[in-house]
């Protein structure tokens, strides 16, 4: 765990000096009562709730990402799958593209222990305290109390 972490914080450094393009994923996954997910990683900022999501591959197509993360890191699949909005993202350094989903959850969730230590669903009305402010503009847009933004 500790290498992860400085793993993590190295390539932090180096995104600050080499300022890459990357194209990642986020996906607002719900439970049949209309919870949302949310996910606190092992590394970064531990204490903060996020939408769970990851990097696109080479010449991978950001709704097969969305599926492969999900399962790579929540053990689940997904079902009614839908493109939401794409922004942009300069905060950890770099500059990142983020495709944004919607999705309800296929199968059980378990955290991987690896990248997230904790997933949990929460009400709408009732998030926990810690979610991101990311996060929380993005479901802000999907409740329809804000208008949607480029930047994440």
């Amino acid at each position: 765990m500790r290498r992860l972490v400085a793993l993590y914080l190295l390539q932090r450094r180096l995104w600050r000096i080499l300022r890459p393009r990357t194209r990642g994923v986020k996906v607002m996954l719900f439970d049949e009562a209309g919870a949302v997910l949310l996910v606190r990683h092992t590394y970064g900022r531990t204490d903060q709730y996020l939408l769970p999501g990851g990097g696109i591959r080479p010449f991978e197509q950001p709704a097969k990402a969305a599926a492969r993360e999900m399962r790579e890191e929540l053990g689940c699949g997904l079902a009614d799958l839908v493109f939401v909005s794409t922004h942009i993202s300069t905060s950890e350094g770099k500059r990142d593209t983020v495709h944004l989903f919607r999705a309800r959850v296929d199968g059980a969730v378990r955290a991987d222990g690896v990248e997230v230590a904790e997933a949990r669903f929460f009400a709408l009305d009732a998030l926990p305290g810690g979610v991101s402010p990311a996060t929380l503009r993005r479901i802000d847009e999907y409740r329809g109390v804000r208008a949607v933004s480029e930047a994440w």
